[in-house]
């Protein structure tokens, strides 16, 4: 049996920056990524906000020179997904679909997905005038019109953020009332550039290779709008991808992983990074501070237990 120093489950930034601290560290790392390095982040056309690259970097290529930078020190990926695990034991077992993995310690880092709003041609768009994070694509739509989806405070907080780019800035939610929090409320309703829809839902995307509009339905009327617009930033929020623990671990009540600060779970020796911990904010830099952090506290949790031989 392989006994690894770390696994780590998901490579994107916050998995692959656990692995370049650690596989540093000397500790015999694996990181197990079921689609390609980077995760989310891959889907990202330019990336404007992450500190060293003056030009931006695409999301692809930043993943790549992650993986790169973590296997540079003798980190190893394994491309395969979780099925599940077992963290009953000090030795962690991880079962994926290229076999069964054991670690000392366990990193997940595997994310969470946007939601989507499940229409026909939603995913084919996305990139092309469909998008989910307002923080990482907004800056296309300067001076454009956007539509913002949502009621949430992610969708307010996308909604502000855009009304300093945007045009126009519509926002359409399925109730009459914002659901965000009370801080939101008064600086979207005096925003000169922006524009609510209430009891309203996007009912199909307009397009000709990239998306022009959507058809947007009144939920009480039924009557419909056609609505030009230049993109679309759902803000529906995010599904943590955490099926597979089955009760290994404790979740919050939307299923993110309750860690704090230090990465640490409530089992020793297992960290959770990235966009699938309890946290604030949610981008590619606070990912990467996260797995930093939890290479970390593994290396003081491998120093004082004990493990079978």
């Amino acid at each position: 049996m392989k006994l690894y120093d770390m696994l780590i489950l998901g490579g994107g930034p916050a998995g692959y920056t656990a692995a370049l601290y650690a596989s540093r560290a000397g500790l015999d790392t694996l990181i197990i990524e079921k689609m390609a390095a980077g995760g989310q982040m891959t889907l990202t056309g330019d990336i404007d906000n992450y500190p060293g690259f003056e030009e931006g970097i695409d999301g692809f290529t930043l993943g790549m020179k992650m993986q790169q930078g973590a296997e540079r020190f003798g980190a190893k990926t394994e491309y395969a997904e979780v099925i599940s695990v077992d963290f009953s034991q000090t030795v962690k077992r991880v079962e994926t679909t290229n076999g069964t993995f054991w670690g000392k310690t366990v990193v997940i880092a595997t994310g969470a997905n946007p939601r989507e709003l499940g229409l026909e041609n939603e995913q084919a768009l996305t990139g092309r005038g469909v998008h989910y994070c307002a923080h990482c694509d907004g800056r296309f739509y300067k001076d454009k019109t956007v539509v913002v989806v949502g009621g949430g405070n992610s969708a307010a907080a996308d909604a502000l953020y855009l009304a300093h780019l945007a045009k126009q800035v519509y926002v359409v939610h399925r109730r009459d009332t914002l659901r965000a929090t009370k801080l939101y409320h008064q600086p979207l309703m005096q925003s000169q550039n922006v524009t609510f829809l209430w009891d309203s839902a996007v009912e199909s995307f307009d397009a000709d290779g990239r998306l022009n509009g959507v058809t947007v339905k009144h939920l009480k009327t039924g009557d419909r709008t056609e609505l030009a617009c230049d993109g679309v930033f759902i803000s529906i929020g995010r599904k943590p991808a955490t099926e597979f623990l089955a009760g290994q671990i404790t979740l919050d009540e939307q299923g993110y992983i309750i860690a704090d600060e230090t990465t640490k779970t409530n089992v020793d020796g297992v960290f959770a990074v990235g966009d699938i911990r309890t946290k604030t904010l949610r981008q590619v830099v606070t990912a990467v501070s996260d797995g930093a952090v939890a290479a970390h506290f593994a290396e003081e949790y491998l120093a004082v237990t004990h493990f079978p031989s």
